[in-house]
């Protein structure tokens, strides 16, 4: 089939490839326009773009989709449908009924729960034990379409939002090779969500990273691991910023919220209810070094409280 695929952070990646592996003739990549990335804040494209590149597929990077002209574009590609993976954009009505298969998209979590921006984060921030992918035709809704194909998979206990991300889209890649074929054969039905059962996951600020001393440890926990790598989960200390790479709560936990006491390969930080163990600490400035690392450098961190304006 001609495909047109659309995507752009290094998570997409593997769908495009699993299309091309299949045998699918992609006849052009959309990914977002080239922007500032790095220390020198030189402008960089998208992993999508460098995949594309590499192949020597067409590429495409429209600020607008729903212009004539850009809808134009789109159907002189003429696509039997468009394959879309962290895209990044809504896709308007006017481009939606250009390709005769319509918009499939990967969307990592098992819709109607956690629509939206940050279904990762929001997944393992809720303390979800099961989520998965969805394979689903775009309508004009956010993430409301017919759902073609679902799998589910366990969250692991330690698992962070960039390692489950990279896993969902590895699991989606294939299940979406699937779904197209099927769909493209009528051996799949699209099935209506539940809206009884939608949740919605909004995007991320750096503001929700902050680390609240009076949450439970449990909560704060499942914020270390929804916000790696961004926004990160962090505190003030000595007025730097310092933030909580890797950390477990314990039902344990005595003292002032935020308090911190020295603990064999560990620091554990009074909460709200319970203690928060974290074994591996980033001081602004700094590298990640693990927790007796840091107590090393810098042993007035026990007996501290933690939190104020700092960040």
């Amino acid at each position: 089939m001609r495909i047109v695929f659309m995507g752009t952070p290094v998570f997409a990646v593997p769908v495009a490839e699993r299309l091309l592996s299949a045998g699918h003739s992609v006849v052009g990549v959309y990914t977002q326009p080239d922007r500032p990335a790095g220390r020198g804040r030189r402008t960089a494209p998208s992993p999508v773009k460098e995949f594309a590149l590499r192949e020597g597929l067409p590429v495409l990077q429209p600020t607008r989709l729903g212009t004539e002209e850009a809808v134009a574009e789109l159907a002189a590609l003429g696509p039997d449908a468009a394959v879309v993976a962290a895209y990044g954009r809504l896709v308007p009505a006017p481009a939606l009924c250009v390709p005769r298969l319509g918009f499939l998209n990967m969307h990592p979590s098992l819709l109607p729960r956690h629509r939206g921006a940050s279904p990762v984060a929001g997944a393992i921030l809720a303390g979800d034990e099961v989520t998965g992918v969805t394979v689903m035709l775009l309508d004009e809704g956010l993430d409301t379409g017919p759902v073609l194909a679902q799998e589910r998979t366990a969250i692991g206990a330690a698992e962070n939002a960039r390692d489950l991300t990279a896993r969902l889209f590895e699991m989606g890649a294939d299940l979406m090779v699937d779904a197209l074929s099927g769909y493209a054969r009528d051996a799949i039905t699209p099935r209506s969500q539940d809206e009884s059962a939608a949740t919605m996951s909004a995007r991320l600020s750096r503001e929700d990273g902050r680390i609240c001393w009076d949450d439970p440890a449990e909560l704060i926990a499942r914020m270390v691991r929804a916000y790696h790598p961004w926004p990160g989960a962090f505190t003030s200390w000595n007025g730097r910023t310092l933030k909580v790479l890797e950390a477990t709560a314990h039902p344990d936990g005595t003292g002032r919220p935020g308090t911190v006491a020295a603990q064999e390969g560990a620091v554990a930080i009074a909460t709200g209810d319970g203690a928060l163990i974290a074994t591996r600490l980033q001081l602004e400035g700094r590298r990640a070094v693990s927790a007796p690392e840091f107590l090393a450098g810098y042993p007035d961190l026990a007996g501290s409280v933690l939190g104020g304006e700092a960040g």
